[in-house]
C-alpha cells in the first residue's frame, strides 16, 4: 500500500537539488584535506566532539569531551582521540574495526561555527601515544588515530537558530569563519571582508 509519505518521498538527486538554491561556491569549495594554522587553533580550543561511526549493527553518535585540546594534532593530516572511560558498551570502537570510515563534528561553547572532519581511523594502545593523553592521572585504555580526508567549517546558522550557547560569549583565541574559509582556500576569500560581511548574510539567509 502506498501512504501519502511514499507519494511526497524525495528518491532522486535530481528532484532534491531541485528544491533548493544553487550551492555557493564558497560553500561548495571550502573544504581541504590538511591541517592549517586556523584549523589547528579551533581543535586546540575545543571541548567537546561528537564521533559518527557506522558498522553492521547499524551507525552510532557518541560524545567525546575533556579539557580544551583533549583531541590532539599529530601532524597536518592526522589527529589523535583518547577513549576516556564511558559504560564500555565500545559502539563506535566495534563499528571502527569493520568500516574504519568515521567523522568528528567539533563544538565550542560560544562559537556558532562548527568543525566538521571526515576520515579514517585506527585503534591503537600505544604506549607513547596513550601516555600523551594522559588526565587525571589515568590513560585511556586505546586512542584513536584519525587521518583526516575532508575537514571543513560549517555555517553557524543551525546554532543560531537553536540559540544553544544562550548569549555566551565567544572565546578571543577561537578563530573566525573568515580566518578559517581563508586558510582551507589558500588566500582566495579576504577573511576581514568575509567576516564583516557574515552577520547581515546570516541573518537574511537564516529561514
Amino acid at each position: 500500500m502506498v501512504t501519502a509519505m511514499d507519494q511526497h518521498a524525495i528518491t532522486t538527486v535530481a528532484a532534491l537539488e531541485a528544491l533548493y538554491d544553487q550551492v555557493l561556491e564558497t560553500a561548495a569549495n571550502k573544504s581541504t584535506d590538511r591541517l592549517d594554522a586556523p584549523t589547528r587553533a579551533f581543535i586546540a580550543a575545543c571541548p567537546f566532539a561528537l564521533l559518527g561511526t557506522q558498522g553492521s549493527r547499524g551507525n552510532h553518535i557518541t560524545p567525546r569531551g575533556d579539557a580544551p585540546g583533549f583531541v590532539q594534532v599529530l601532524d597536518d593530516q592526522h589527529v589523535l582521540l583518547p577513549d576516556r572511560k564511558g559504560n564500555n558498551r565500545l559502539d563506535g570502537l566495534r563499528d571502527i574495526l569493520e568500516d574504519n570510515r568515521v567523522s568528528l563534528l567539533f563544538l565550542i561553547p560560544g562559537v556558532n561555527e562548527t568543525l566538521r572532519l571526515h576520515g579514517t581511523a585506527t585503534i591503537s594502545k600505544d604506549p607513547a601515544l596513550c601516555a600523551r593523553c594522559l588526565a587525571q592521572g589515568k590513560e585511556p585504555a586505546t586512542v584513536l588515530i584519525i587521518k583526516i580526508r575532508e575537514i571543513f567549517m560549517q555555517c553557524p546558522k543551525a546554532l543560531m537558530r537553536s540559540a544553544l550557547w544562550g548569549g555566551r560569549a565567544r572565546p578571543a583565541e577561537v578563530p573566525s569563519m573568515g580566518q578559517m574559509i581563508s586558510a582551507h582556500k589558500k588566500g582566495a576569500v579576504d577573511p576581514v571582508a568575509y567576516d564583516q560581511a557574515a552577520p547581515a548574510r546570516m541573518k537574511a539567509n537564516l529561514y
